[in-house]
């Protein structure tokens, strides 16, 4: 009894000491509920609110606050692991696909390798036979059949070529039509956005792409069809005609236009057959291919503006994924008719590289920017609605494209020049600038809009740090006046030019980020110039700026296609829809980088350039070999600055513009001298360009060596003014050129008749050397009278025959060639020579 009833007494005291601890405490389900209602509220309530709890809620008054505190502790525990269960889950979903992904990509790579072995060997076999064996079986190996398109006037037609595009496209996308080879500095991995290739060896230019999106394949498939709403060099896509096709699929006509990246080449378009089908397997195909024939939209007279492209078969295919989701496929295989550029551009029109950097990365990247906003991990600034930042920037990308194509149908027209102006000015009096919220917001009221264009080549000058270095020192290279003439003419009753209202800056701005893409490849933010009035009436009244601005590839070690720094102003109340008048730059590389030369370009360079800009070149002896790393890297800057007039000002704003724009030019060179690599001096063209003070005093030493040596006047001109001696020499009938005196001499100046005579451009001119114009026998006579013209000066070439850049034959009566001393007259500036009577075969 005794025993029994110590027992007892032991189970009941620790019965209680576990109901005191609060671990064996059973809850109703309507306390449950009550406590489950307050957690919504407060996941972690305090000791006074969960004493109030208890006071408010008769159903817990028999619960300890204690029991309650570890209630809600225990609760909190299991919403962590919920979280981290669904994470986890979620993780290994997406590692699962890429290693299905993953998978596939290495039974393609085993085919491939599979297939070059066995032509390896078939080809080591064939070494071994005799030659006329030899010689028919390379035909039948090498020569592939090329692909004839059908009727393109029937429906029946039609199919037949969307069937076989399928066809091409899914070899190339999943099997090995195409020899891929991974892309530079694009690594395939679990936190990678895809994996990325490029062609090694076949007709055009191909990328392909692979990766996993959460999202459905109807979705992506709708996104990615809609081309200028991800593509930002796509000025337009227009489906002409649409009928069904079999499996619930579709066939579409469709006529697309490409902007030119620069001033310096001419636009692209397409003709296109789009087909959209169903695979037995569930996925989605959107496929495309050129067709031939001459379908050139709706304004054929526009149309001459374009250089008709190829788009050799090329598409999406996606793939659902188990859990949700999607895997995509994405082949470009282009033609983009590099003959039609100058030779210096020829590597952008002939890169996998760049094809995969501005559509087929572009085009994986956006898909899943949409998909992160679409379940809400991507927060912006200010709060601004994604999409509507993607519509600020995509306006601003294809209003400063508008600017650089100036495109007729748009309204541009080129101003009056005499052919020898190295800024373009373009003018547009039908295009109006209007805000939907505010109509009086609106550039209805002024003449029109004016552009000042210009293109240069710079040699070995990162584009990244310069940039940069252009976004964080506005005050470097900008006139905050000018830009508050420009923020000043989007308000209604502003102020004109000239007469402007005097205004102070401080020279500092302030950068406020808006939005990021998710690799932040591109940045959208809201620039403020501080000012305030000088005139004492308006004295304590602000005269800020804003400007609204994207700037994208900063990061020298990124993966991208060009380095751009585009921006507007903006009224400070920054409606969604408000006006912009887009200006600023873009550097396009033409030659890739090496892993050396990215690890010598440090960030750290940029950090003190201001006070090197004053002293001349910047030295860093921490970069080691950049210098020699960076040798020969070449890479095209386009600026396009855009002004707003009034009609009766339309001269004195083209003045101002010019003007300004060769000042910004000038700072730029600065500024590129100053971060180029130590050692190093930036060559950037055309210093030598017509109007520039080099090109000035060059045409003064070529007449006045020409003179020195040969007893004549090459220009007959009443007037010494050294403009009036440049615009003569410029519109001169004979073809001008001059040579940099090296061991492979390089064309630096031509007059118009030179540039037309090589067929080429002045920055182009600069990639050329003398022995790649003449033919065999040029070479040999200027080889045999070399020593004549170094010892007296100059020499008479016979007449003969030489080359153009695009091929063709020139002949010309007679060349002379002669040496143009600089201003001292005892040092030699550069070879010059003049063909005359030029013309083509």
């Amino acid at each position: 009894m005794v025993a029994h009833h110590h027992r007892e007494g032991s189970s009941g005291s620790i019965n209680k000491h576990l109901t005191d601890s609060g671990k064996y405490v059973r809850y109703t389900a309507e306390q449950v509920e009550a406590l489950e209602r307050v957690y919504a509220e407060c996941p972690k309530p305090s000791s006074l609110r969960r004493q109030q709890l208890i006071r408010e809620c008769p159903i817990l008054s028999n619960i300890e606050p204690k029991q309650i505190k570890v209630w809600f502790q225990n609760r909190r525990c299991r919403e962590k692991q919920r979280k981290e269960s669904s994470r986890l889950q979620t993780v290994n979903r997406k590692l699962s696909a890429m290693n299905k992904l993953l998978m596939e990509e290495n039974d393609r790579l085993q085919k491939q390798v599979s297939q070059l072995v066995c032509e390896n060997s078939y080809m080591r076999q064939q070494l071994h036979t005799a030659p006329s064996a030899t010689d028919a079986s390379c035909d039948s190996v090498v020569t592939t059949p090329q692909h004839s398109l059908r009727d393109a006037n029937n429906p029946a037609g039609l199919l037949s070529i969307a069937e076989e595009t399928l066809a091409e496209f899914l070899s190339k996308a999943t099997g090995t039509a195409v020899d891929w080879v991974q892309m530079p500095g694009m690594k395939p991995g679990p936190d990678s956005v895809g994996i990325f290739a490029i062609s090694q060896s076949c007709s055009g230019v191909a990328a392909r792409a692979c990766g996993l999106v959460s999202l459905e394949p109807p979705k992506i498939a709708e996104i990615l069809k809609d081309r200028p709403s991800w593509f930002r060099d796509c000025r337009s896509l227009e489906v002409f005609t649409m009928f069904p096709a079999g499996n619930g699929g579709t066939i579409e006509l469709v006529y697309s236009q490409i902007y030119a990246p620069t001033t310096l080449a001419p636009a692209r378009d397409f003709w296109t057959l789009r087909y959209t089908t169903s695979l037995d397997n569930g996925s989605l195909v959107v496929c495309e291919r050129s067709l031939s024939g001459t379908g050139t939209g709706p304004n054929t007279a526009a149309s001459s503006q374009f250089v008709r492209a190829e788009m050799l078969p090329s598409g999406y295919l996606i793939r659902p994924c188990d859990g949700g989701g999607s895997i995509i496929h994405i082949v470009d295989h282009l033609n983009l008719e590099a003959w039609s550029v100058p030779e210096v551009l020829r590597p952008l029109y002939e890169s996998s590289r760049v094809v995969a950097q501005k559509m087929t990365i572009a085009a994986l990247r956006y898909i899943r920017q949409i998909a992160q906003e679409t379940s809400g991990e991507v927060v912006y600034g200010l709060g601004r609605q994604p999409a509507v930042l993607r519509t600020f920037s995509q306006r601003l990308s294809r209003g400063f494209n508008d600017g650089i194509n100036g495109f007729t149908d748009d309204g541009w027209s080129l101003m009056s020049c005499d052919g020898a102006e190295d800024v373009i000015i373009a003018v547009n009096s039908t295009k109006s600038l209007s805000s939907a919220s505010n109509p009086a917001n609106s550039l209805a009221y002024l003449g029109g809009i004016l552009c000042a264009k210009a293109s240069m080549l710079l040699q070995n000058v990162p584009p990244a740090v310069l940039v940069r270095f252009l976004r964080e020192h506005r005050s470097e290279w900008a006139d905050f006046n000018v830009d508050a003439y420009s923020a000043a003419s989007l308000k209604a009753g502003s102020y004109a030019y000239p007469g402007m209202r005097p205004t102070r800056f401080t020279g500092s701005q302030i950068i406020m980020p808006l939005g990021h893409t998710i690799e932040h490849e591109e940045l959208l933010e809201v620039i403020r110039l501080e000012g305030h009035s000088i005139a004492q009436e308006d004295a304590f009244v602000s005269r800020d700026i804003h400007l609204l601005q994207i700037c994208s590839g900063i990061d020298e070690n990124a993966v991208g296609a060009c380095s751009e720094l585009v921006f507007a102003p903006i009224d400070e109340m920054f409606p969604d829809d408000a006006p912009l008048l887009p200006s600023g730059f873009r550097i396009i590389p033409l030659d890739s980088k090496t892993k050396h030369t990215q690890d010598a370009l440090n960030t750290s360079r940029t950090l003190d350039l201001t006070s090197s800009l004053e002293v001349g070149p910047a030295t860093n002896p921490a970069t080691g070999d950049a210098s020699s790393s960076m040798q020969g890297t070449r890479s095209v800057l386009t600026i396009a600055f855009q002004f707003p007039f009034e009609s009766n000002l339309q001269d004195n704003v083209a003045t101002m513009a010019r003007q300004y724009v060769r000042s910004v030019i000038s700072s730029v060179q600065r500024v590129a001298m100053a971060i180029s690599p130590s050692g190093m001096s930036p060559s950037i063209g055309p210093k030598l360009s017509p109007g520039s003070p080099e090109a000035v005093t060059l045409a003064h030493w070529i007449c006045q060596s020409y003179s020195f040596y040969l007893g004549a006047e090459l220009l007959r001109s009443d007037s010494l003014a050294e403009d009036s001696i440049l615009k003569n020499l410029w519109h001169h009938q004979d073809a001008v050129l001059c040579c940099s005196l090296k061991s492979l001499p390089v064309f630096m100046f031509a007059n118009q008749a030179g540039l037309d005579m090589l067929e080429t451009t002045l920055v182009a001119l600069q990639d050329i050397t003398l022995d790649k114009i003449f033919d065999e026998s040029g070479r040999k006579a200027l080889c045999a009278d070399f020593a004549k013209l170094m010892q007296q000066g100059f020499a008479y070439l016979p007449g003969g025959i030489c080359m153009s850049t695009m091929g063709r034959h020139v002949s010309y009566e007679q060349a002379i060639a002669w040496k143009v001393l600089a201003a001292d007259e005892n040092t030699v500036h550069c070879l010059a020579f003049s063909f005359v009577n030029w013309s083509f075969v």
